[in-house]
């Protein structure tokens, strides 16, 4: 991992990813812009495409030897020490409809490993930045996920059910919405962000890519949280796209055998 001067000479560029992204996406957000849909049958807009322009621009300047994986314009230099992941808007539905519970997700990886993450909402003002053995900070101040004993008083969030479209993945989160007080959809990256700062208490997702979750779990883990895959190993580049975030560590190996079929 890298030495804590250069994971804050790291954190410092990818705030600065964001302030270079987050004007591309106010001045689209709300208002009539072309929509296409990739091969994948995601939408992406003119908004993601600029904001991950805007960021390339960035490291070009400041960061030209590091890699890249861009969920817009691909992958470059993956073979380097230090990648950056950038996600210009996770969350295009939601910033197609006009909800901003969208964001920009920024991670670095280093050997492998996510090592920063920055969550940020350009719209309402919210910016998350997490980075190993720091504090998260939630717009400048420390964030902190709240403590959760029971199963039955936490409040679970996830994005759609249609990431549980595998009939086992679809078992494991009924088995869990079952025992815990009540479910809210959508969200996306800001539901992580919302779960450091101590109003959420379960994130469990599935089929996410890498730039979906690698700017995450530097926030969550930041907070107080823990952030893993379902079997609870850490994740990295590699993982299978099945993340369980908790705001109280306590609580992890209860969600997890229930998401495995150990209740």
């Amino acid at each position: 991992m890298a030495a804590a001067a250069d994971l804050d000479r790291l954190a410092d560029v990818a705030v600065r990813l964001a302030e270079a992204a987050g004007p591309e996406i106010r001045a689209r957000f709300r208002r009539p812009i072309p929509v296409e849909q990739k091969s994948n049958r995601t939408p992406v807009t003119e908004a993601d495409r600029a904001a991950e322009t805007a960021m390339r621009a960035v490291l070009a300047e400041l960061r030209p030897d590091d890699g890249i994986i861009g969920e817009e314009f691909g992958a470059h230099r993956t073979e380097a020490p230090i990648v950056w992941v950038l996600d210009p808007i996770d969350g295009t539905k939601a910033f197609m409809s006009g909800r901003p519970t969208f964001g920009t997700l920024i991670a670095v990886l280093v050997d492998g490993v996510p090592a920063v993450g920055v969550i940020d909402q350009p719209v309402v003002g919210d910016r998350w930045v997490g980075a190993v053995g720091r504090p998260t900070q939630h717009n400048g101040t420390d964030a902190k996920s709240r403590p959760c004993p029971r199963l039955d008083a936490a409040i679970l969030s996830s994005t759609s059910p249609d990431q549980f479209d595998k009939p086992a993945d679809a078992d494991a989160f009924d088995r869990l919405q079952r025992r815990v007080d009540f479910v809210t959809w959508g969200g996306d990256c800001y539901a992580y962000g919302l779960l450091a700062s101590g109003h959420l208490d379960i994130v469990v997702e599935a089929g996410l890519a890498l730039h979906d979750f690698s700017a995450l779990a530097p926030v969550v883990t930041g907070a107080g949280g823990a952030m893993t895959d379902w079997r609870g190993d850490p994740l990295r580049l590699g993982s299978d796209g099945r993340v369980l975030a908790v705001g109280d560590p306590a609580m992890a190996s209860t969600v997890r055998a229930l998401l495995n079929g150990n209740p």
